[in-house]
């Protein structure tokens, strides 16, 4: 349940709920199944073609997706001050901001923040119970909001992916 805090001071918390880390939804056994055969003919085409780096880098990303999506994110604070927002025992500076939208993972909405710097290179906050207009307002004072995200080449291929290949059954 999101709370509002009012306390006069520079660096007052205007908004401030408790969420998960991260989007998470735990993968079915035919997710995995599924990924290890084609991951294995991949693997299998690549040896003949001498790619042994490549895969390895394609096993190492099917084991972080794998402990990804069986590790349950922590429970985490988020706060948004008057000087910026903090997520996790990190604050970051509204000046560290570049632009926001809404997003949905996982079956769960949260506001994407990207930032100026290079790392991290988006903020992902997940929003629970939170409304939407209230985050919407008090981030939208500070930077600016963006209705539709600029998708990058990687976001277009892994969306194409995902529906021309489902690891998974959608009922």
């Amino acid at each position: 349940m999101p709370e509002t805090i009012t306390a006069l001071s520079d660096n007052q918390v205007l908004l401030s709920w408790e969420a998960l880390s991260r989007p998470f939804r735990p993968r079915s056994k035919e997710f995995y199944r599924t990924a290890l055969a084609l991951i294995f003919l991949v693997a299998i085409i690549l040896l003949f073609i001498g790619e042994f780096l490549l895969i390895g880098v394609i096993f190492a990303t099917f084991f972080v997706v794998y402990a990804l999506s069986t590790v349950p994110p922590e429970r985490i604070k988020n706060k948004i001050t008057r000087l910026g927002i903090e997520t996790g025992g990190h604050f970051h500076k509204w000046e560290q901001m570049y632009e926001f939208w809404f997003d949905e993972k996982s079956g769960q909405k949260m506001v994407v923040i990207r930032m100026l710097l290079g790392f991290p290179s988006h903020l992902q906050l997940v929003l629970d119970s939170v409304p939407i207009d209230d985050v919407k307002k008090l981030i939208g004072e500070k930077i600016p909001y963006r209705e539709i995200p600029e998708r990058t080449f990687l976001d277009r291929t892994s969306v194409w992916l995902s529906e021309k290949i489902p690891f998974e059954k959608t009922s």
